[in-house]
């Protein structure tokens, strides 16, 4: 075993699900932050397990092929992203060689050839269309930007390469403004002071949404900063203001202000018009989303014989681009606002052969089939923590032909699968996408098929 304090030199050999270099040292694992596959390197051992070491990069002995110099100049400090050394394409190799870690870790029945390769993208910078960053004090100056990697301090920049011009702008000039009204920035230690957050959300016609995180109602001088920020910033079609009076590390809080424009903003996927509001979920890649939702749809292959559920729906975006082929379409999400939007796309769009309901999953989807609504093919679209296990229960009494599985998480998509092999249920194809460029998350998409009877209870 490696002793805490101990330098050791190592050839990295692989990267882990948190995109940190694997080392073998006499059989013995340990992980590298900062290093990539090929690059040998000396390190110092911070911790170490009965499994495992974690070891702190000193130094580059010889560079990986893989390895380029990061285009960012925070990527040190911020954490947002974790592979702005390593080339975009091996980037996509890694991608899906997650998704297949993770499905062997599982013990899922699958070949290798149905995880295709990663979908990438032409230009991997400028793709987000939301930014969330911190607003604090150091040394009584006002920063913005993202936390540092493992912490809650901010990293005060004045530009992000995954957001577009407009919202660097944003940063600089709400900076700026906050300087020149004295607004101070809010201090979870004391409880004093105003701003917390700033959130900037964008659409593909480059109009923005500013929602102005605060501590309570009271923002001084809002009028004229929204007059400033506009005549700054044409972009900007609509600021809020959104109240979190509780001092915890959750970003938004329950009650909107709408300071300029109609508090919402409208984007399109796949020639559908979606509304945004402040708090509702809607993928943050524009251009990967339209493949990703494309994918699920082809996979799903629906018919108007069909019947739909699709289950963490958000704003209705895949049951909107279902029920254009579909008889019918049930979409659940416990997001309330978010189901307010899906009702409103659905009238905007003229689709009226889809219903939404406003609730947990877990409770909803057992009631809908209670009542004897089944689904002959089931969307899957959950958060990072993945399916509830009466969810899956459910899906497998209720058998229907084909589970399309929509994951920002291998790890609990590949233990939902499982699952849903024990209930019956084949693995066809997997399509990972990369979402996210420079940084250790993947989405996938995967199809499943009913082949048979499983464990239905």
């Amino acid at each position: 075993m490696l002793q805490k304090g101990e330098t050791i030199e190592a050839e990295i050999i692989d990267l882990n699900h948190m995109a940190q270099g694997v080392a073998k040292i006499d059989n013995f694992v340990v992980f590298i932050k900062g290093a990539v596959t090929g690059d040998v390197v000396q390190a110092e051992i911070k911790e170490s397990k009965k499994n495992y070491a974690v070891g702190k990069l000193i130094k580059i002995i010889r560079l990986s092929q893989v390895r380029i110099n990061p285009p960012c100049v925070y990527y040190e400090q911020c954490g947002g992203c974790q592979l702005m050394h390593m080339n975009y394409l091996e980037q996509l190799i890694y991608k899906r060689s997650r998704v297949i870690n993770e499905l062997k870790r599982s013990g899922v029945s699958f070949e290798e050839s149905m995880v295709k390769d990663t979908i990438g993208m032409e230009e991997p910078f400028r793709y987000r269309n939301k930014t969330t960053f911190s607003v604090s004090m150091k040394s009584n100056q006002v920063s913005i930007g993202p936390y540092e990697q493992g912490t809650y301090n901010t990293v005060d920049i004045n530009s992000c390469l995954l957001q577009n011009d407009d919202a660097d702008n944003v940063i600089r000039v709400f900076k700026e403004l906050m300087i020149k009204h004295g607004i101070k920035a809010y201090d979870k230690k004391t409880g004093k002071g105003t701003v917390k957050n700033i959130v900037i959300r964008t659409n593909r016609m480059n109009h923005l949404m500013l929602i102005i995180v605060t501590s309570s109602e009271n923002l001084r001088d809002k009028e004229m900063i929204v007059k400033d920020l506009t005549l700054s910033i044409p972009s900007i079609k609509t600021i809020v203001q959104n109240i979190n009076t509780k001092n915890t590390n959750l970003v938004l809080g329950t009650k909107n202000i709408t300071l300029y424009g109609a508090g919402t903003i409208t984007d399109t996927i796949d020639d559908l018009v979606f509304t945004i509001s402040p708090e509702t979920f809607f993928q943050i890649n524009s251009v990967q989303t339209e493949k990703l939702y494309k994918t699920a749809i082809e996979y799903a292959d629906i018919s108007k014989d069909d019947t739909c559920f699709d289950i963490y729906c958000g704003i209705g975006t895949i049951s909107l681009m279902a029920a254009r082929q579909a008889g019918k379409v049930y979409g659940v999400e416990v997001v309330e606002q978010s189901i307010i939007n899906a009702k409103e796309n659905a009238k905007s769009n003229n689709i009226d052969n889809v219903e939404f309901f406003a609730g947990k999953a877990e409770q909803i989807v057992p009631k809908l089939y209670s009542q004897n609504i089944k689904a002959t093919i089931v969307i899957l679209d959950p958060p990072r923590k993945g399916c509830e296990k009466q969810v899956i229960d459910t899906i497998i009494n209720m058998a229907p032909q084909k589970v399309i599985y929509v994951s920002c998480n291998p790890s609990t998509l590949a233990r939902d699968i499982k699952l849903l092999e024990s209930g019956g249920f084949k693995l066809q194809t997997a399509q990972p996408v990369d979402q996210f460029p420079w940084t250790e998350h993947v989405e996938c998409v995967i199809l499943m098929t009913y082949c048979g009877s499983g464990d239905k209870k």
